[in-house]
Parts: structure tokens; sequence; C-alpha cells
């Protein structure tokens, strides 16, 4: 089951999507208009091979936990827009908006 959250950031609305009964766990993603958070089933390595900006937040089941929850790796495309290791993950999501 695919369900697609709309988060709101800097008074704009960006695109969740949870993807459900992948595996053992859902794969959990939220895009910004410069870069993306991701749940850890996602790949950090190809995503800084690819240039892109983004970020891991591991142990989550939804949208919401996502960006509560601390971040455990960034790209250095998303560190350049000021994203840190440790941040909650929605002050990560503020900085990948415009």
């Amino acid at each position: 089951m695919i369900v697609i959250k709309q988060v709101e950031v800097k008074g704009k609305r960006v695109l969740g999507i949870e993807l459900r009964n992948l595996g053992k766990a859902p794969l959990i993603i939220v895009k910004g208009d410069k870069g993306y958070i991701m749940c850890g089933y996602l790949n950090i390595d190809v995503a800084e091979k690819l240039g892109d900006a983004a970020v891991v937040v591991s142990g989550v089941s939804s949208v919401e936990e996502l960006l509560e929850k601390p971040v455990k790796a960034v790209t250095s495309k998303a560190r350049e827009y000021g994203v840190r290791e440790g941040m909650k993950g929605l002050e990560a999501l503020e900085k990948l908006v415009s």
C-alpha cells in the first residue's frame, strides 16, 4: 500500500510517501525543493555519488516519525544547505525547501 501525505514547511506543501508492506519495514521519503529525507532503506552512498542533497533518518515507520527523529547521515550537497547530523528531520526539511 502507498500512502501519500502532504507536509507543510515554510508555507509550502511538500510530498511525503510511505510505501508500506514492502518488506519488514516501510520505505519512507519526503521530497523538498532542493533534496529529500529518506529512511534507512535507501542508500546514502548512492545519493552522494549522484550529487543529491539527501538525508537519512532511520528507525521510522511514518512520515511523522521521519520528521521527529534525528538525522543520522547527510550527503555533502545536503551539508551545503546547512543540514547536519543530530538535527530533527523537520529542521533538515526546512533547509531543503526554498
